[in-house]
C-alpha cells in the first residue's frame, strides 16, 4: 500500500462508520472490495492489519452502529472476509472476536437488518472469501454456518441463492481437499466433517418430499460436477445415483430440466466421460423417459460431446428429430414418402399428444428447430442429419403455417389449425431453413422450395421479420439454384424464378411499411453480390431499378440507406461494369453519381450518409471511379464535403475512402504499398513517387487527414495517424527523420514544431489549419514531405491508443472520491463513477 493510500483509508474508515453520512455509493464500495482482494492476494502477511489498525477500528465501530446502513455493514462482512482470507489476519481478527459478531449467531444474523437481501448477500460473500484455509473451514462448521448456508439456498433472492450455492461448492472442495490424509476410494468413503454435513445434507433432500429442497439439490450437485474434476466426485456420485435415477421415473417431479442439466455436466466431466462410465446408461435411460421439451436441450448438447458413444448419439439425434418426423407423417397422404425415422425412441403417442395441444405445440417445435439451428451451425459432428427429408419436413411447417397445405390425417389437420399464420413457427423454421440450404445435401429439392418461399413473399399476412428471414431463405437458395443451373443446364427454370421473384419484389418496394421496403432493398443488395449474369436480364426487364432509385427520397432514413446501397451495388451491373450493355439515359453515371453525392451533402440523417461515403469506397475500391483525373476530382469532392459532417462515422468513412483511393494511387502507379526497404530506396526519388505525393496535394487529401488527427473523435485520429504513418514510410523508406526548423512555406511563427506540439495536444486552431500565407500549405509536395518527415507520428500514435478515459483509477483516486462522496449532502450528492 502506498503511502498516499495509508493516510487516506483512517479517513475513508471514519467517514463510512460515521452514521450522519448519508449512503454510501456502492459503485465506490465494490471497487474498494476488489482493491482489497488484490491486495491481501499478493500479500498474505499480517502487515496490513498491524500497519493500518484503522481496519479493525471500522469493523468495531460498525458493529456498535445501533443501525447501522444495510450496505455500510455488506461491506463490512465483505472486507472482514477478505482481510481473513490469510490464515495470519485470520487469527488476528479472531482474536479480537470480530468474526464471531460479524459472522456468528448473535450478529447481523439475529438483527432486523438480515432482512435486507444486500446483507445476507455481504455475509455469503465475506464467508466464501474467507474459505481459503482450514482454520476459517473449521469456524463456519463449529459455529452453525453451515445452517445458514443451507437456508439461504432457498432465499428468495437468486443473487443469494446463487452465492450460497457456490460457497457450498468451494467449501466442500476444500474441506475434501485439505482434511483428507488419504485419497477417498469407492469402498473407503470416510468423508471430512465437513463434507458430510454438506453430502447428507443432499441424500436427504433429494429424499425429501419438497420440491424446492430436491432442486436447490440438483442445482449444487450439477454445480459441483461442472467445477470439480477430481476423483472425489466418482465416490460422492456412487452415494447419489440411485436417488438420482429414480427420481427420473416419477412424473411429479417438477425438476426434471434439472436433471438433464445434471447429467449433461457430469457427461462432459473427463471423469464419467469414457465410454464405459454408468453415465451413459442413465443419459440413455433420461432421453426414454423425460418428455420431448424436458430432454431436448440435453440431446443437442449430448451431440457436442466427442467422446459420447455412438448409439448414445444416435439415440439422441432421433429424440431431437421425432416431433418433426411426427409433422412429416401427420402431413403425408397414402403411398407417398414416410418420415424422417424407422423407429422411435419415445412413445410416438407422446409426441402426437404435445402437437395436438396449442400451447405445447408451439413450445416444441420452436425448441427444435432452435436445436437444429444450433446443430447445422457445427462443423465437426459425428452424425450426419438427414437433410432431404429434414428439408421436407421443414417445407411442411411452413405450408401448415400459411393454409397451403390441407393433410388427410386427423393429426395434420388439427396442427395446421394451431400453426395458421403462427409467427414464432414460421421465424424459427426459416431460419433452419437458411441454414440447411447451405448444404448440398438437399440440391434435389431446392426448384420445387420456390413455390413455398414466394408464396410466403406474396402474401400479405406475412409479418415483416418473416419476410426478412423469407428473404434470406430465397437468397441462399438462388445461390443453390444458380449452381445447380451451370452444372445442370437449368436455366430457363432460374430465369422462371427469378422473374417471379422480381414481380414480388416491385410490390414490396411500394409496400406502406418502412420494415418491408428496407428488407426489400437489402435482398435486392445481397442478389447483385451474389448473382451477376443471370440476374442481369431479369432485374432490366423489371422496374425494380426505378423503384430503387425512387426510394432514395423515401420518408423513412433506415430506407434511403438501404437504398443508396442497392443503387451502388446496382451500379456495377449497369454502367461501373465495361461489359453491361447499356440500359437508357436514366440509368447513366453521372445522374447516379450527383444523387449520391447530393445525399451526402444534404440529407438530414446519418445513416443515408453513411452509406453513401461507404459506396464511394466500394466503388474505388473495385477501380470503378473511372481514368486518373476523374477519380482526384472526385475523391477531392467527397472528402471535402465529408470534412464538414456532424457525424463522426461520416467522417471516418471518409477516411476509408482516401485509404482505398492510396491503395488504388499505388496500383495504378506501380508504387508498392509495404516494399521491402531495398525497393522503398530504389523507388524513393521515383517519378512516380513525385506523382503520387502531387496527386495527393491535388486530392487534398493531406488538408483532410491533418484535420481528422486533431478531430475530437479519437477513432478518426487513429485512423488518420495511421493513413499518414504509412505515407511516411512510402516517402521515407529509411526512416531518417530530419529536424526542420521554419522550412520554406512555412512561417517561423508557425513551425513544424509548433504542428508537432499542436497535434500532440490534440487541437488545431482553425484559422491556421488552412491554405494560405499564414497556414500550412497542404497542396504543397514539396511542404508535405518536410511535414512527414519532421512530426514524430509514432509518438503521435502512441500518444492516441492510450486509455481515453482521464480520470485517474488508482486507489489514491477511488479513496478521494469515496471521502468526496461521503462529504456530500443528501440534496447534493455526486455520483464520482
Amino acid at each position: 500500500m502506498t503511502r498516499e493510500c495509508s493516510l487516506l483509508l483512517p479517513r475513508v474508515c471514519a467517514a463510512l462508520a460515521d452514521p450522519r453520512q448519508p449512503r454510501s455509493d456502492d459503485t465506490c464500495l465494490e471497487k474498494l472490495l476488489d482493491w482489497f482482494q488484490l491486495l491481501t492476494a499478493f500479500d498474505p502477511r499480517l502487515d496490513l492489519l498491524q500497519d493500518n489498525p484503522c481496519l479493525t477500528e471500522f469493523i468495531t465501530s460498525v458493529l456498535a452502529l445501533p443501525e447501522p446502513s444495510p450496505n455500510i455493514l455488506s461491506f463490512t462482512l465483505q472486507l472482514a472476509g477478505i482481510l481473513a482470507s490469510s490464515e495470519n489476519r485470520f487469527q488476528h481478527l479472531q482474536q479480537e472476536k470480530l468474526l464471531v459478531r460479524l459472522f456468528g449467531g448473535d450478529g447481523p444474523l439475529s438483527s432486523a437488518l438480515w432482512e435486507d437481501a444486500s446483507v445476507r448477500s455481504g455475509w455469503v460473500k465475506g464467508m466464501h472469501s474467507m474459505m481459503q484455509h482450514q482454520p476459517a473451514l473449521r469456524f463456519l462448521c463449529s459455529g452453525g454456518g453451515m445452517d445458514v448456508i443451507f437456508i439461504l439456498q432457498g432465499d428468495p433472492s437468486l443473487f443469494v441463492a446463487s452465492a450460497a450455492n457456490k460457497l457450498l461448492v468451494d467449501v466442500l472442495t476444500l474441506s475434501v481437499e485439505s482434511e483428507m490424509t488419504k485419497p477417498l476410494s469407492t469402498k473407503d468413503c470416510e468423508w471430512p466433517a465437513c463434507a458430510q454435513m454438506i453430502i447428507k445434507h443432499v441424500e436427504d433432500s433429494l429424499q425429501s418430499t419438497s420440491a424446492s429442497r430436491i432442486e436447490q439439490s440438483l442445482k449444487l450437485l450439477t454445480s459441483i460436477f461442472r467445477s470439480c474434476h477430481a476423483e472425489w466426485t466418482q465416490v460422492l456420485w456412487l452415494g447419489i445415483a440411485n436417488q438420482i435415477e429414480s427420481l427420473l421415473t416419477k412424473e411429479t417431479v417438477e425438476a426434471q430440466h434439472l436433471l438433464a442439466n445434471l447429467l449433461l455436466e457430469m457427461a462432459w466431466s473427463p471423469v464419467f466421460g469414457d465410454n464405459e462410465g454408468s453415465i451413459w446408461a442413465l443419459v440413455t435411460f433420461a432421453l426414454e423417459h423425460l418428455t420431448p421439451l424436458q430432454v431436448g436441450p440435453l440431446a443437442v448438447k449430448i451431440l457436442m460431446i466427442y467422446e459420447c458413444p455412438q448409439e448414445v448419439r444416435i439415440q439422441a439425434l432421433t429424440v431431437l428429430l421425432q416431433p418433426m418426423d411426427c409433422i412429416l407423417r401427420a402431413a403425408s397422404q397414402p403411398l407417398e414418402y414416410t418420415g424422417l425415422l424407422d423407429e422411435s425412441v419415445s412413445d410416438p403417442a407422446t409426441i402426437e399428444h404435445l402437437l395436438s395441444c396449442k400451447s405445447s405445440c408451439v413450445s416444441l417445435l420452436c425448441q427444435t428447430l432452435g436445436h437444429l439451428q444450433k446443430l447445422l451451425s457445427q462443423t465437426h459432428r459425428r452424425v450426419d442429419l438427414p437433410y432431404t427429408a429434414l428439408l421436407r419436413s421443414l417445407v411442411t411447417i411452413l405450408q401448415f403455417c400459411n393454409g397451403f397445405l390441407s393433410p388427410a390425417s386427423p393429426l395434420g389437420s388439427t396442427i395446421s389449425q394451431i400453426l395458421i399464420n403462427c409467427f414464432r413457427v414460421q421465424s424459427s423454421a426459416l431460419d433452419v431453413l437458411a441454414a440447411l440450404l447451405e448444404r448440398k445435401d438437399c440440391d434435389t429439392l431446392i426448384a420445387g422450395l420456390f413455390d413455398v418461399l414466394l408464396a410466403y413473399l406474396e402474401s400479405p399476412n406475412t409479418s415483416p421479420t418473416v419476410l426478412k428471414k423469407t428473404f434470406k431463405a430465397a437468397s441462399e437458395a438462388l445461390v443453390r439454384l444458380q449452381a445447380l443451373s451451370r452444372s445442370n443446364s437449368q436455366h430457363q427454370q432460374t430465369e422462371k424464378i427469378l422473374e417471379g421473384i422480381f414481380l414480388v419484389l416491385q410490390k414490396r418496394l411500394c409496400s406502406p411499411c418502412w420494415e418491408v421496403r428496407d428488407s426489400s432493398l437489402e435482398f435486392l443488395t445481397g442478389l447483385v453480390r451474389c448473382l451477376k449474369e443471370e440476374f442481369r436480364q431479369s432485374l432490366l426487364s423489371s422496374e425494380v431499378l426505378k423503384l430503387t432509385e425512387n426510394l432514395l427520397e423515401d420518408p423513412d432514413s433506415y430506407v434511403r440507406a438501404s437504398a443508396v446501397t442497392a443503387v451502388g451495388h446496382l451500379a456495377f451491373i449497369t454502367f461501373l461494369d465495361p461489359e453491361s450493355p447499356a440500359v437508357g439515359n436514366q440509368y447513366n453515371k453521372e445522374n447516379t453519381i450527383a444523387k449520391l453525392q447530393e445525399i451526402l451533402s444534404t440529407d438530414p440523417e446519418g445513416f443515408p450518409r453513411r452509406a453513401a461515403i461507404s459506396i464511394f469506397t466500394e466503388w474505388l475500391r473495385r477501380g470503378c471511379t473511372g481514368q486518373l483525373e476523374d477519380t482526384v476530382q472526385f475523391v477531392s469532392t467527397v472528402i471535402q464535403t465529408v470534412e464538414h459532417d456532424f457525424d463522426w462515422e461520416v467522417r471516418l468513412g471518409g477516411l476509408e475512402l482516401v485509404q482505398a483511393f492510396c491503395s488504388h494511387m499505388y496500383r495504378h502507379l506501380g508504387c508498392p504499398e509495404c516494399p521491402d526497404p531495398p525497393v522503398l530506396a530504389a523507388v524513393i526519388y521515383s517519378v512516380q513517387q513525385n506523382k503520387l505525393l502531387q496527386i495527393l496535394c491535388q486530392a487534398k487529401v493531406f488538408k483532410f487527414l491533418f484535420r481528422s488527427l486533431c478531430d475530437c473523435d479519437k477513432p478518426l485520429g487513429q485512423k488518420a495517424c495511421d493513413i499518414l504513418l504509412n505515407l511516411r514510410y512510402t516517402f521515407y523508406p529509411v526512416a531518417t527523420l530530419k529536424e526542420a526548423e521554419g522550412p520554406e512555406g512555412i512561417p517561423a511563427g508557425y513551425n513544424i514544431a509548433w504542428l508537432q506540439r499542436t497535434l500532440t495536444q490534440g487541437s488545431l486552431a482553425q484559422n491556421i489549419l488552412i491554405d494560405g500565407v499564414k497556414g500550412v500549405h497542404f497542396q504543397d509536395p514539396e511542404n508535405m514531405m518536410v511535414v512527414l518527415g519532421t512530426i514524430d507520428l509514432i509518438e503521435l500514435h502512441d500518444e492516441l491508443n492510450k486509455c481515453s478515459d482521464h480520470v485517474e483509477k488508482s486507489p489514491q483516486s477511488l479513496l478521494e472520491d469515496i471521502l468526496a462522496t461521503a462529504g456530500t449532502i443528501e440534496d447534493n450528492e455526486a455520483d464520482c463513477y
